[in-house]
């Protein structure tokens, strides 16, 4: 009895039920996202090109002033990735304030260097704005000023309350580097560290502390098992800093998940109803019984690809993956890719650009090593439909389409700044092209398997992180490569759904690049 046709699309029924399911996991996810808000007011505002958001828990009581609270960002962060700080300590009586630095969320500006190389004048100047913005306010205490900054925004509050001691109080959330500071300043300062983070912050924080000798500094806060991004949203990171504010009233337990948990509700509803939207835009396979005919000229499920229970066609495919993304990560260093105006962006896209043409170059050599099986033909088939690439078109657009959305509104929503901007919006399809051939080439010699796509994306994101370690790319890739590794594992996913339907080969590689080049050209920092 012949093997039944692979990649079989689900019924009707199941894709209606994912569809409700869909539909009530984005409905949760909104209403998780609108309570995140509940007794809080934001209120935007532009100052000096710098972009502010203020967050307060309600009107204050006549003639009482607040302590007030400036937020800073990391590098390739923004103020909204910031929000869930701000929301607790608004809901602690104090008025917060969270700002893009130059390049970064909604600021036009370019930021000169990358990584720990920022302009520190440039980061200095954005920071003043905001301080001098808030001590404007006439609900806040000009006395009580608290500056709380994550990585470069870390060095960055570090650096600013050292030069003005009327700073009341300092907190640096995973500081780089305390080479800078001035022995004994600033004297109020809380040092808070993931212990899963790299060695180097751990050591920066010890130093910053050994710096304070003499002084009320307390010892480092190390948050259990929390790295580079997760120290942010832990509650013991949200309680050490609600309790270090002067004055501050209040008892409102920090929910530092709130807006992540949202965000996530809406990653899973896109995710879910990528089916019932596939199974109406996409033909399904054919899968009636085929002709009798000789091996050799089948081509219904064609022959089981090398790697398929022989170690000989994985380890074939390893060695071309590492040498594809091992000659990307040399070439990517001195690609033109490498002038565009997106830190870090450009090394990236050079890299998946040189990786994915030789992985595509790979496939055309070695043609019979990494075949797709192809579906069974029939003369009624999506082949004989005169309209197939009229509906190819329209599927592609909206499946896209829908892509796009599904990445940019979720990280927009409950993590950080997700929108186009200034130059972003030409560097987009830049990127979003760099990441088009990396993911086709993925796609071709993956063979329509999933574990064959995943085996080529680890080795791809081996090799970036290698290229990091020995310097060949910027140092700052290190604390990126888990989110991107997050990114191709959901686009993987995807794809899986889109092989079960008759649509073409490069379909899946399309929307990854809108599922892996959005974030990218939308969250690293202009410069």
């Amino acid at each position: 009895m012949p093997a039944p046709p692979p990649h079989r699309p689900p019924s009707t029924r199941t894709a209606v039920l994912l569809g409700v399911l869909a539909v009530l996991a984005a409905g949760l996810g909104t209403l998780v996202l609108v309570r995140a808000d509940a007794g809080l007011t934001a209120r935007q505002v532009t100052v000096g090109g710098v972009p502010m958001t203020e967050v307060r828990a309600g009107p204050p009581p006549p003639g009482v002033r607040r302590p007030g609270v400036v937020i800073a960002h990391g590098f390739a962060g923004s103020a909204q990735l910031m929000r869930p700080i701000a929301d607790t300590v608004a809901r602690r009586g104090a008025v917060a304030l969270l700002f893009d630095f130059a390049g970064h969320g909604a600021n036009l500006a370019r930021l000169s260097g990358a990584g720990w190389e920022t302009s520190a004048a440039t980061l200095a100047a954005d920071l003043d704005a905001a301080v001098g913005y808030l001590r404007s306010q006439p609900d806040v205490d000009a006395g009580a000023i608290v500056l709380v900054g994550h990585s470069m925004g870390a060095g960055a509050v570090t650096r600013y309350a050292a030069a003005h001691p009327e700073i009341a109080r300092t907190v640096a959330i995973s500081l780089p580097d305390a080479g800078e500071l001035p022995p004994g300043r600033p004297v109020e300062l809380l040092l808070i560290v993931g212990a899963a983070e790299f060695p180097a912050f751990r050591r920066a924080a010890d130093d910053a502390f050994r710096r304070g000798v003499g002084t009320d500094r307390r010892a480092p806060v190390v948050v259990p098992a929390a790295e580079h991004i997760s120290v942010l949203f832990a509650a013991r990171t949200h309680e050490e800093i609600a309790d270090w504010l002067p004055g501050a009233s209040g008892s409102a337990a920090p929910r530092p998940l709130a807006r992540l948990a949202g965000a996530a509700l809406l990653v899973v509803a896109f995710g879910v109803g990528l089916v019932p939207l596939a199974a109406l835009l996409l033909p399904h396979r054919a899968t009636g019984r085929r002709s009798p005919e000789p091996p050799s000229a089948r081509e219904s499920d064609g022959p089981a690809p090398p790697d398929d229970g022989l170690p000989l066609g994985g380890l074939l495919l390893v060695a071309l993956a590492l040498l594809a993304a091992g000659a990307g990560a040399v070439v990517a260093a001195v690609l033109p890719t490498t002038r565009l105006p997106l830190a870090i962006g450009g090394y990236v896209a050079g890299f998946l650009l040189v990786t994915g043409v030789l992985l595509i170059a790979g496939q055309c050599w070695l043609p019979g090593l990494f075949d797709a099986p192809r579906p069974p033909s029939s003369t009624a088939g999506v082949a004989a439909d005169r309209r197939a690439p009229v509906r190819t078109a329209v599927a592609a657009l909206a499946l896209t389409g829908y892509a796009g959305l599904a990445v940019a509104l979720p990280i927009h929503a409950g993590l950080t700044s997700a929108l186009p901007v200034g130059a972003r919006w030409w560097l987009l399809p830049l990127v979003g092209g760099a990441c088009l051939l990396f993911l086709l080439g993925v796609e071709l010699v993956a063979a329509g398997k999933t574990g064959r796509h995943l085996l080529v994306v680890a080795v791809t994101v081996l090799v970036l992180t290698t290229s990091a370690q020995v310097g060949l790319a910027p140092t700052f890739v290190l604390l990126v490569v888990p989110l991107f590794a997050l990114l191709l594992g959901w686009q993987a996913v995807w794809a899986t759904v889109l092989r079960r339907y008759a649509g073409p080969r490069w379909l899946p590689a399309l929307l990854g690049a809108a599922l892996v080049g959005w974030p990218i050209a939308t969250t690293l920092p202009l410069s």
